[in-house]
């Protein structure tokens, strides 16, 4: 290997603050500490969230309308929060340092939330047949502990997958081959996480004791931790590059200020520092693209611009600056189309979860929690990860020549297809139930006498979506994300989670509010026997074909970005008209 490869290209550096060794820092050897991290932190998600809706309902007292949409609220803003964490990342922090001090949060929140299910004056009052008395304070502990949760997990989730990709070099193609495989392995391990939490968590939690429930994945959090410090000398770590959000403003504002300026046709003429670095600590160049032109404007070169000595930000920017603004705006149609199927993804944690509840539960003389159906999800996930990773991308490569086999889009827009499936199975066996309801006159059963089992294709079809879908996602967002801004857009990619949560909590108070006039039980009531909760299915059915043709218009008008890894890609640019230095 010659001694200039034996660093990475990609501004990393290892935990000394020197350029990353390739040999002895990154790659397969730090990523079990990363993964490991993960599986953990999931696990203790779910295990607290898995079944929330059961502990709103049975420990809080809350109506099946009410859990629902705190379940859908909490579940939102976990998925809002890390925007924050994601600024501070990208901005001041680090992802290392983001990661480690938001954990901290996360196990407090945890803690406490265990003490809010245990502790005499803190936690609902039961008696032995499971009626609980619940005052102000219980509800108020059990909601301060779920909102530093969402704290905490806002602060890691942005960054850890990002962390993960970091370290594969991106100008070293054989490494950036594995960045792929990495994607897929993470989401593997997240599941991992998922399944202890969705069979053996569940179970000690409606079985043992909300206290053991929660305090075990507080206990599995406060090891994540753990796990994830014992890795710091084999990580590759990406200085953070400064405010995106000031670098985004500047363009903008630029923009406006010379918002009379013609632009050149010659793209060579636009402000651009010199060699492979840009003006953002760590960060490639981007080349010019054509599209949104009016914020090439902040990088046309004036004489006014030099008068005051240094130039001022806020009135010229560089190209790779004005190709940041203009590959977030590029993501923003992509990322909207992913609302709806998380949307349907959230349905797992609630309406499922309902709908278990009518249904019969028993196995021989053991009843099985109905949160716990998600582990079918789970293990469809498990299934399918190294289905994709090992046969899949290796035919697909075959047919379509690209080394990941299927384009981000294209699987992306796969997996919105398949989500569409997952909603006519759950509406079709929502009609059979309550077909059967209506043929033996089961309207106040608890249980109709159909097997939970049968929602066992819904659930596996949702956890095929999502390897198409969310993986996708991952990938995609990291990889057209600018160098210095991965955290943020990793947290844009999960903030469709967040506003996919709202939009059921938004659709569930629509669909009940308009649906219980005239004193009707609704399609949501509180015994689904009188209630149509089928139709609330084939309502997301609908949503989702119709997602799915916006997704593939904005698919296909979708320009990929480029990064400037070589002085090749510099020669090219010039040749093409497009960057040069200034």
């Amino acid at each position: 290997m010659e001694e200039d490869d034996v660093y990475t290209k990609d501004g990393t550096l290892d935990y000394r603050n020197r350029p990353a060794n390739k040999k002895k820092t990154g790659t397969w050897k730090a990523c079990p500490f990363i993964l490991g991290n993960e599986c953990s932190e999931r696990l203790a998600y779910y295990g607290m969230s898995s079944n929330l809706m059961i502990y709103f309902q049975t420990r809080l007292n809350q109506s099946t309308t009410r859990a629902s949409k705190n379940l859908s609220n909490w579940s939102g803003t976990c998925y809002i929060m890390p925007l924050i964490g994601a600024f501070l990342a990208d901005a001041y922090l680090g992802r290392y340092w983001t990661i480690a001090s938001f954990s901290i949060i996360y196990v407090i929140g945890m803690t406490l939330m265990t003490l809010s299910a245990t502790v005499p004056g803190i936690s609902p009052t039961c008696t032995a047949h499971d009626k609980c008395t619940v005052t102000g304070t219980d509800t108020t502990m059990c909601f301060v502990a779920l909102y530093l949760v969402a704290l905490g997990t806002g602060g890691i989730k942005p960054c850890v997958s990002s962390y993960g990709a970091d370290q594969f070099d991106d100008t070293d193609e054989k490494e950036r081959k594995h960045k792929s495989s990495f994607f897929n392995w993470f989401y593997f391990s997240i599941n991992i996480g998922a399944l202890v939490a969705s069979s053996l968590i569940v179970w000690i939690q409606q079985d043992v004791s909300w206290g053991w429930g929660f305090g075990v994945p507080a206990v599995a959090m406060a090891m994540a931790v753990t796990f994830f410090f014992s890795g710091t000398r084999l990580y590759r770590y990406q200085k953070p590059g400064g405010s995106p959000f000031t670098r985004l403003f500047q363009v903008i504002v630029a923009s406006l200020r010379k918002r009379k300026v013609k632009v050149p046709i010659d793209k060579s003429l636009l402000h651009e520092t010199d060699g492979l670095e840009s003006n953002i600590q760590g960060s490639r160049k981007l080349s010019h693209t054509n599209e949104l032109r009016f914020f090439d404007k902040a990088a046309v070169v004036e004489s006014e611009d030099h008068k005051k000595g240094s130039v001022s930000p806020w009135r010229l920017c560089t190209v790779t600056q004005v190709e940041e603004l203009k590959s977030i705006i590029r993501l923003l149609p992509i990322w909207a189309t992913g609302i709806i199927f998380s949307t349907v993804y959230g349905q797992m944690s609630t309406q499922f979860v309902s709908q278990a509840e009518g249904m019969n539960t028993w196995v021989g003389g053991f009843q099985i929690p109905e949160a716990s159906l998600s582990v079918f999800d789970t293990l469809s996930v498990i299934v399918w990860v190294p289905i994709y990773d090992r046969l899949i991308v290796p035919m697909a490569r075959k047919f379509t020549g690209h080394k990941n086999g299927l384009t981000h889009l294209q699987r992306m827009g796969v997996g919105l297809f398949i989500s569409i499936l997952a909603m006519v199975s759950a509406a079709a066996l929502e009609m059979v139930r309550l077909a059967m309801v209506k043929r033996h006159n089961l309207y106040d059963v608890t249980e109709v006498p159909i097997s939970v089992f049968w929602q066992v294709p819904q659930y596996f079809i949702i956890g095929c979506a999502e390897v198409f879908t969310f993986i996708g996602q991952l990938e995609f967002f990291y990889d057209q994300a600018p160098d210095s801004m991965r955290s943020l857009c990793s947290a844009l990619s999960l903030t469709t989670n967040a506003i996919g949560n709202y939009l059921s909590s938004f659709l569930v108070t629509i669909v009940t509010n308009i649906t219980t006039r005239n004193g009707k039980p609704g399609w949501l009531a509180n015994n689904l026997n009188y209630g149509h909760l089928d139709y609330f299915f084939w309502l997301l059915a609908g949503l989702s074909v119709m997602n799915l043709g916006v997704f593939l218009v904005v698919a296909n008008m979708y320009t990929y970005k480029k990064a400037i890894n070589k002085v090749s890609d510099l020669v090219e640019e010039a040749e093409n008209g497009s960057l040069a230095s200034n």
